[in-house]
């Protein structure tokens, strides 16, 4: 955020050449009623998704969504393009310049080819039966392949690295397969997006035996911890990963105690999200008190009915009015870009950098951009 008293001087390529007072600018300021904002870091998004907008009802549970995502995400290849092309434009045009991306196929590779944003694109893996791990992993490779083929060709530098879907639908084996091959690398995973997550690992109970029995998955082979969901799948990830756990709406003092002794965990919260399918906040007094790094997403059109950062700074200051809105921009562009690894370019006004520059204009609630 723009200091007061302050201006921003760039090139036309929006770099950011100084920040003096503005008694030392000179008279051809242009002055802006707002505040001026460096661009959003949208952490996690599901841009694949997009031709799902507004076909699950709210407040149906993460299982029952999970279902209906998994049984109705088919569509031509015509309609997939263009709601990705119109989610993409929603990001552009509300201030978003960089995204965290969860990718299951290689329907976003060409939309990214050209992309103003910058994408890091989160290749998920998933499969909740040991036997089938390989061979789970090997698709994922695949999809990788082609996501870093395509990088080559495209205006910005996007990256893309192989993650765990969640904690529900990785087995033991495809978890210890993936720490290999994520090593020093950054991962995403949905975690504790429902009390149900916990149940399972803790009794082999709840809400997801039934989504496992739905689809014919058999989970014989797996066996409760006896402890929650966080503190049961950390523990396999020992090669110098950066985490990004996203959602954490059932996530507790204890996980987050123990995972301070054990790797840094950096916190997405979409709180949009955990609204539309659980009904839920996150806790994020309880992520700030305990000094954790806090990020910013969207997730996708399915859960949301936006994919505009600013309605999730909203909707943090509607629930959380003590939470500063000083606080909750740095989670959605400082804190983005470091966790993103595009610190350099990203998230600061600071000399050299290409932020972007976002005007938040409090008298119609809205963002628009300015570079």
């Amino acid at each position: 955020m723009l200091p007061a008293e302050n201006v921003l001087i760039t090139t036309t390529e929006g770099i950011v050449k100084e920040i003096i007072p503005a008694k030392d600018a000179g008279d051809e300021v242009e002055i802006l009623a707002g505040i001026l904002s460096p661009g959003f870091i949208n952490c996690h998004c599901h841009i694949e998704l997009s031709h799902m907008k507004r076909q699950i009802a709210e407040h149906t549970g993460l299982v029952n969504f999970l279902q209906q995502v998994m049984s109705n995400r088919s569509a031509t290849e015509e309609q997939k393009q263009q709601a990705m092309q119109a989610a993409e434009k929603e990001l552009w045009q509300t201030g978003t310049v960089a995204v965290g991306d969860i990718c299951n196929t290689t329907d976003s590779v060409s939309l990214k080819k050209n992309s103003d944003l910058y994408w890091h694109n989160f290749i998920e893996v998933s499969g909740f039966v040991d036997a089938a791990a390989e061979n789970r992993l090997a698709v994922a490779e695949e999809v990788l392949q082609k996501f870093t083929r395509s990088d080559r060709s495209t205006i910005n530098d996007q990256t893309s690295t192989l993650s765990p879907h969640a904690p529900y639908s990785v087995s033991k084996k495809l978890f210890q397969l993936l720490n290999n091959k994520t090593a020093r690398q950054l991962i995403s995973i949905h975690n504790q997006e429902a009390a149900a997550e916990n149940e399972l690992y803790k009794n082999k109970s709840g809400d997801f035996l039934n989504l496992y029995k739905n689809f014919g998955i058999d989970i014989s082979s797996f066996d409760a911890t006896g402890k929650t969901s966080l503190q049961s799948w950390v523990p396999y990830f020992t090669n110098d990963q950066s985490i990004l756990s996203v959602h954490n709406t059932f996530t507790s003092e204890e996980d987050i105690t123990i995972n301070h002794q054990s790797s840094p965990i950096n916190y997405c919260i979409c709180i949009n999200a955990n609204l539309y399918i659980e009904n839920s906040l996150p806790p994020l007094k309880l992520l700030m008190d305990n000094d954790c790094n806090i990020v910013l997403g969207t997730d996708s059109y399915a859960s949301n009915h936006h994919l505009n950062m600013y309605e999730e700074i909203k909707t943090i200051q509607n629930h959380f009015p003590e939470i500063s809105l000083e606080t909750i921009l740095q989670w959605a562009t400082s804190n983005g870009a470091k966790v993103l690894g595009i610190k350099n370019k990203y998230g600061k006004f600071d000399t050299g950098k290409q932020p972007g520059v976002v005007l938040i204009n409090h008298l119609n609630n809205t963002t628009s951009r300015i570079l």
